[in-house]
């Protein structure tokens, strides 16, 4: 198939958008396949299309090939059935609510699992009929706060999601595994590097969750790993837990006065210097540091917690917000300070907290603070602080909360090794949803012995469009895009330079016979275009391979580009389709 550039739907741009932080949000808008129509929303145009078809072909490809059957849903939907799952208030701002002309509310899907659990309760009835998998590639829609990267975070993009139903956890197991390994086939063929990482489930709920993490610099997901094996999400991170010390015998509580010293530095600087310890000098490490957050639960109701974690740790916001989720997590402000005035602000003690206490503010600890451990922390009076104070005997939390950052050396929680840490973006995520969208909307069928049964699900994601962002990152040079040949889209960027009408004929004769031999070809036909301009447009659009005739065309010799590694070279045209098929 041949598609000459004097017709298609194009217009390359010289410099960079203003708005473009990245460079395949640079490259794909100045070569022409997206456009932005709003922050987060692109129009597609002719030669993005193609991309994305051919990426959304590797996928179907490998869905149907797993055994899953293709549908489309709507991505205009009701409000009920979310209603139903809490998730109309559980997904908060990040959901496009609106009504129609009657008042009834409906929202721009942001993902599908209730809708595919109706559709399933609906048609089947019996475990005859299960198990099944039904997947569809539609677009979805989130209102992010801060749209950025161009399609690598957008308000609209592309999503491939699948759902399995089984009758039983062992058939949903099977099913998980099908659409893992179908995962790992189809980023395999998109030449991806992938890490896949125990994640956390998030507003989807199940019982096991992990994502595809691509390792890239611009990834916004943070994950560690083991050179061992172990991977997970920061999010998903599991700190093992020291064994409990004895608390007998330990000396008491000593006060620390002090005039300043309301940080973690300025505190183990003066414990070091009015109440030295044997053996070693106190480090951050040894001070319990109270961090005070502010929760806003789907009620709208705020409450103020209190966490303690070792001082050398700071809370990792995205840890806390899986830790108190569904609240929406944040560091507490003058004006919550201003409505606890136990608090004192600087000097916080633990021995002041709990949801038993005077304060009533709930008090948890980081999974560090064991019964045993001492520690120098705050005694809660404006320049005081005090060693010694003993968890177990001196206070005690309200729970463990998973809340402060994870870096390179910690520990892998399953003994593999320490830790590394890397920056991805996540293409697919696996979730094993279990029951809990088919519990809420009644989704049951007959067992074996006639009664009913709650199915099963599980849910599979990959993004489309990001996945073509992230190739576009990935699949570049200084001078434009370089695509690999399974999603590019032409095999062969035919240029014809000059003004000599040999240089035309001779390019016309090579794109009929590419064609003959069922190539993809973009011919760059258009007569009053200087050669710069069309040969730096052939650098930017991509094409993994480039032909040139010009100045060589009346000895039938043309240039020869390789993009992926930038060889170019002199070619008979008599040698020409041998070389095309070498590369």
């Amino acid at each position: 198939m041949v598609t000459r550039l004097s017709h298609l739907f194009l217009r390359t741009l010289r410099d960079d958008p203003s708005d473009a932080e990245v460079t395949s949000h640079k490259l794909l808008v100045r070569a022409g396949y997206v456009r932005r129509q709003s922050p987060g929303i692109f129009a597609w145009l002719p030669l993005g299309l193609r991309v994305r078809a051919k990426i959304e072909g590797i996928i179907r490809d490998e869905m149907v090939a797993a055994g899953a059957q293709e549908v489309l849903l709507p991505a205009l939907l009701p409000r009920e059935p979310y209603e139903a799952t809490n998730r109309w208030t559980e997904y908060g701002d990040g959901m496009f609510r609106l009504q129609d002309r009657k008042g009834s509310d409906y929202l721009l899907a942001p993902t599908h699992e209730e809708m595919f659990a109706l559709l399933v309760k609906d048609l089947y009835s019996s475990y005859k009929d299960l198990p099944v998998t039904l997947f569809q590639i539609q677009d979805k829609y989130r209102d992010e706060a801060r749209p950025r990267a161009g399609l690598l975070r957008g308000r609209e993009f592309t999503m491939k999601d699948a759902y399995s139903f089984d009758l039983t956890d062992e058939g949903l197991e099977r099913s998980y595994q099908v659409m893992r390994d179908a995962y790992e086939k189809i980023f395999a063929r998109l030449g991806l590097e992938y890490v896949i990482v125990k994640a956390d489930a998030g507003a989807m709920g199940g019982s096991k969750s992990e994502e595809f993490l691509h390792p890239i610099a611009v990834g916004e997901d943070t994950f560690v790993r083991s050179a061992n094996g172990y991977a997970a999400n920061v999010e998903a991170y599991v700190t093992p837990v020291p064994e409990s010390r004895p608390i007998e015998g330990q000396p008491d509580a000593v006060l620390l006065p002090a005039a300043d010293t309301p940080t973690i530095d300025t505190l183990v600087a003066h414990a070091n210097e009015v109440a030295p310890r044997d053996g070693a000098p106190w480090t951050a490490a040894d001070t319990l540091k109270n961090v005070v957050l502010a929760l806003t639960h789907l009620d709208g109701t705020r409450e103020v917690v209190v966490v303690g974690l070792p001082g050398d740790r700071d809370v990792d916001l995205k840890r806390a917000e899986v830790a108190f989720a569904p609240a929406e997590v944040e560091p507490a402000g003058d004006d919550d300070f201003k409505k606890h005035k136990g608090l004192v602000k600087g000097y916080i003690g633990p021995q002041v907290l709990g949801a038993e206490s005077a304060t009533g503010i709930r008090y948890f600890v980081d999974p560090r603070v064991v019964d045993g451990t001492s520690w120098v922390t705050g005694a809660n009076e404006r320049g005081v602080h005090v060693s010694g104070l003993v968890a177990g005997r001196d206070f005690v939390a309200d729970g463990v909360a998973e809340v402060s950052d994870v870096r390179a050396g910690d520990p892998a929680p399953d003994g593999s090794g320490p830790l590394e840490t890397a920056r991805g973006m996540e293409i697919g995520h696996v979730f094993q949803l279990g029951r809990k969208y088919a519990e809420a909307l009644g989704l049951k069928v007959q067992d074996e012995n006639g009664k009913l049964a709650t199915v099963t699900m599980g849910s599979y994601g990959i993004g489309v469009t990001r996945i073509l962002a992230i190739l576009a990152e990935a699949h570049n040079d200084e001078k434009g895009l370089a695509w690999p040949k399974n999603v590019a889209p032409f095999d062969v960027h035919i240029v014809a330079t000059g003004r000599d009408q040999v240089a035309y004929e001779l390019a016309t004769s090579i794109v009929a016979e590419l064609e003959g031999e069922r190539f993809d070809v973009l011919y760059d036909d258009r007569p009053k275009v200087s050669p710069g301009v069309k040969l730096r447009d052939a650098e930017l659009l991509g094409m993994p391979i480039v032909v040139v005739a010009g100045r060589g065309a009346a000895d039938g010799v043309v240039e020869l580009w390789n993009r992926a590694s930038g060889e170019r070279r002199d070619v008979p045209v008599a040698e020409l389709l041998d070389a095309v098929r070498a590369i």
